[in-house]
């Protein structure tokens, strides 16, 4: 790999590798985790007698001097420059656009703080069934802008920003994503978060706080570098709450004995204590007065961060050993767990903030009092995906350890509490740890898995008596070697409704990976709730003058809140005035991603070009690479033409953005492939405007903001059955630009809503790919279409760099099977992208396909999702 050439500002590294731990960390014999909570939240019988033990006096002077809201300009101005001089030490004279930002941001969180500990008091108050959603990600974007929009403030905050000399985009630009995610996973956890709170459901979201993020991509040379996302430099939208914390247990050993009355004891010792602090982050609904708590945790040492005996005696290094060694915990998210030591960090993760996640939700629920048999109708807790699964046995750990219950009452409420979305069907991606593994870090946990799977095992066995082999086919534990722990299995098991995010998806679970459990278990445990977006964000947010324009048809923004009005402004679709508008709004969001290309990468675009994107998580099955190879298969067509044959093309940009996991080489090969694609394309003089190559670095949802408004055509292209739902196929057709896809997760319920006009389908059906890789293994006919292997041909010839460089990407192909089948679907590709090219030369068809395809776009609100969640699976009001 080349050798960077920028130079780069590194901050000091305060994580350090885990090291193997010799001896127990903590007391002698400590027999479990220990919990410090101060109480917040009165039930409505404490607030009348704390209320009643306050003399009258110092009520009334409270209420006089209570926080309140700011609601006109001038009571902006005064929050912020107060903010400005008070808070951030700041004048008139040194106030530039990150202080304005600061100060701004600071008298909005006030305002928010005010609802946030109002709705908190209510719903202690009325002690209503709570959703607590576990979620490794959540993408939350930037706040600020969020928070305006929710709170309807924001042409106040722009009239006073301007009164103060200050730009509203400028001062918002300011911010720093959250570096909480990386995909469509947590983007959809924050578009749920966003639509709970707008539809005053009582719910938490539950993360870890990541350090450093997920990390800041730049491309260097074309190849991905990562480097740590600074992101808390910082965060006034957070409030660190050092009076909650959870003490986490690793290690150890599990003591078994019989009490006086004979049943047995399970007593988990020794080991090492990590403490979890608690980090809250107010999430305010749009137009209402709901503000939803998201709570993060950090990991720090239980010890302190500083051991004076080992610094005094000259061990400087150990003296913080401890303290970087439980950092590392909360520091990236997803570390690389291609080395055995990443496993382990990325297992400690995941049960650290379950442990810390139940915690906190078992000590909310043990103030009402009530009888165990109530917590499942007081508690609803949505795993999303298989990484939360260790809240399942750890929840069984705290009923039968620590309340004392009887395994079959404990195991009854476990599974009426929890829910699972699967989001994948690619087995490589539902998760499994090596029972070595849980045995080192959570034995205890290990047991009870054990115990849980051996029950099941006795289920299965006395319902299918004459199906043997489906017992090893269910087993929590999968008898390889090493033994593995299936964690999708124990999800599955653990909870009394499991869910995919799309139909196409929903259906392929039940007849693929979890067709045993459909015998099992019967169809109803199984259900559907397709994917959604929030409107406030993806299309208010981003797109203001698209929502300006459609609340002028429809007499207002209530099309915010109920998404389904979206079908009115079908009656414009031939409104000569709205046309008009609608196509100068799509080419000033096309000139604003122009800009941002030329200012980030130096790379000139002609906003008259067809804007074709694809960004998203770069992975083989995503197929970035079917697109940059029918790149390249387009610039050798433009090669091939005269002059005057060029003439009459249609001019294009592509697009691409996303990051690679650390490890995943394949990935960041195809990240290397379209940006060394682009530094030969891009130069070309013979080209000229006709094609352009760009990778937007360090994709993320405030740049996704820019990049969706701006399409005209987005690739949605994965292999078929690959790809559970997709929401950015979403998010770019409601902002009016058309998708090239595969049938393929959500694309195939846009179709059916849009209608298949107003579409570009192609490639293989989800029913064919397993006889074609089958084919491509056994058969001894498998060709590689000729097109593509023109393009191989370049590559090899070193036409883009060093042919090595991409040999195994090509070679995954030629002579490893296509296991994503891009040779077979690269014909049908070509096809359908000279069908866009024609089309897109009607300018006036393809605006009327655009405008019916927002139209049309009301069933894919994450409003719609949260509403089937809670009827379906929650039992939420």
């Amino acid at each position: 790999m080349a050798s960077p050439t920028r130079t780069r500002e590194r901050k000091p590294s305060t994580s350090a590798p885990i090291t193997d731990l010799q001896e127990p960390v903590g007391p002698p014999g400590m027999s479990r985790p220990k919990h410090k909570r101060t109480a917040t939240g009165f039930t409505p019988q404490e607030i009348k007698s704390v209320e009643a033990s306050i003399p009258e006096g110092q009520r009334a002077a409270w209420k006089k001097f209570s926080a309140t809201e700011f609601k006109t300009k001038d009571e902006f101005e005064s929050e912020v420059v107060k903010h400005i001089e008070t808070t951030l030490a700041r004048s008139l004279f040194n106030c530039d656009e990150a202080a304005a930002y600061g100060g701004v941001a600071l008298a909005f969180r006030d305002r928010l703080v005010i609802e946030w500990n109002r709705t908190q008091q209510r719903q202690s108050s009325a002690d209503p069934k709570r959703v607590y959603y576990l979620s490794l990600e959540f993408l939350m974007g930037r706040a600020l802008d969020n928070a305006m929009l929710n709170v309807g403030m924001k042409d106040v905050a722009k009239e006073g920003l301007g009164e103060l000399g200050f730009r509203m985009e400028d001062v918002i630009s300011q911010e720093r994503d959250a570096a909480l995610g990386n995909g469509g996973l947590g983007r959809l956890a924050a578009c749920f978060l966003d639509s709970l709170a707008t539809l005053n459901y009582p719910a938490w979201g539950y993360a870890l706080r990541y350090k450093y993020g997920i990390f800041k991509q730049e491309i260097v040379d074309g190849y991905q570098v990562e480097v740590p996302d600074y992101w808390l430099d910082f965060n006034p939208w957070e409030f660190p709450r050092h009076d909650v914390t959870v003490d986490v247990q690793f290690y150890g050993h599990v003591r078994k004995y019989m009490d006086e009355s004979g049943k047995q004891i399970s007593v988990w010792e020794d080991g090492e204590l990590v403490t979890a602090v608690a980090y809250d982050a107010p999430i305010p609904g749009f137009g209402t007065r709901t503000t939803n708590n998201l709570r993060l945790w950090s990991s720090k040492a239980s010890h302190g961060e500083f051991d004076f005996t080992k610094f005094n005696s000259g061990e400087y290094e150990a003296s913080v050993a401890e303290q970087q060694r439980a950092e590392t915990i909360s520091a990236v998210l997803y570390p690389n767990d291609s080395l055995e030591r990443g496993k382990e960090l990325r297992l400690k993760q995941q049960y650290f903030w379950c442990a810390a996640s139940l915690f906190d939700i078992v000590r909310r629920f043990k103030k009402s009092r009530k009888a165990w048999k109530e917590f499942p109708n007081q508690v609803a807790i949505q795993l999303n995906d298989t990484h939360p699964t260790l809240a399942i046995p750890e929840l069984m750990r705290i009923l039968l350890d620590q309340e004392g219950l009887e395994w079959d009452e404990a195991w009854s409420i476990v599974q009426k509490t929890f829910g699972y979305t699967n989001h994948t069907v690619l087995p490589e991606a539902l998760e499994k740890w090596s029972v070595p593994l849980v045995q080192h870090l959570l034995p205890r946990h290990l047991q009870i898995i054990y115990d849980i799977n051996l029950n099941f095992m006795h289920y299965v066995e006395r319902n299918f008596p004459k199906d043997r082999e489906m017992l090893g086919r269910v087993s929590i534990i999968e008898e390889s070697t090493p033994k593995m722990v299936r964690m999708a299995y124990l999800a599955v098991i653990g909870s009394h409704k499991v869910n995919g995010v799309a139909e196409l998806h929903s259906d392929l679970i039940k007849t693929t990976i979890f067709k045993d459990f459909v015998k099992i278990y019967g169809p109803d445990k199984f259900t559907n709730v397709t994917n959604g977006i929030t409107p406030r964000r993806w299309l208010h947010q981003a797109n203001p003058r698209l929502s300006e324009l459609i609340a002028s048809k429809l007499g207002g923004y209530d099309f915010l809140r109920d998404l389904t009005l979206l079908h009115k402004i079908e009656a414009y679709v031939d409104d000569k005035e709205f046309r008009k508008e609608f196509q100068e709004i799509k080419y000033a969001n096309k000139v604003r991603l122009a800009k941002y290309t030329k200012e980030a990468h130096g790379i000139s675009v002609n906003p008259s070009s067809l804007f074709d994107i694809q960004v998203k998580r770069i992975h083989e099955y995503k197929r970035q690479q079917l697109n940059i190879f029918g790149v390249i298969y387009r610039y050798l067509e433009l090669k091939d033409m005269s002059p005057e044959e060029r003439k009459k093309v249609q001019p294009r940009v592509s697009f691409f953005g996303g990051k690679a996991a650390p490890g995943y080489w394949m990935a960041k090969t195809i990240i290397h492939l379209i940006n060394q694609v682009g530094a030969v394309v891009n130069n070309d003089k013979d080209i000229g405007d006709l094609l352009k190559v760009v990778f937007l670095e360090d994709y993320n949802v405030s740049k996704a903001e820019i990049i969706c408004p701006a399409s005209d055509i987005s690739e949605h292209i994965s292999t078929a059955g690959t790809e559970a739902s997709g929401t950015s196929n979403m998010k770019f057709v409601l902002n009016g630009g058309l998708v090239i896809g595969t049938c393929d997760g959500a694309n195939i319920e846009i179709t059916r809503e849009i209608g298949e006009d107003n579409i570009f389908l192609f490639g293989n059906l989800s029913e064919d790919v397993e006889d074609l890789r089958h084919a491509h293994t056994y058969s001894g006919d498998f060709a590689i279409d000729p097109k593509l292997e023109r393009v191989f041909a370049v590559i090899r010839a070193g036409r883009f760099g060093d042919a090595a460089q991409f040999s195994a990407l090509v070679n995954s192909i030629v002579e490893h099977g296509d296991y994503y089948l891009v040779s077979d679907d690269f014909a049908s590709y070509i096809d359908t992208q000279k069908l866009i090219d024609a089309a897109y030369k009607d300018q006036e068809a393809w605006l009327t396909k655009t405008i019916t395809s927002v139209s049309r776009m009301g069933f894919f609100s994450s409003d719609r999702c949260i509403d089937e969640y809670a009827e379906m699976i929650w039992n939420v009001e």
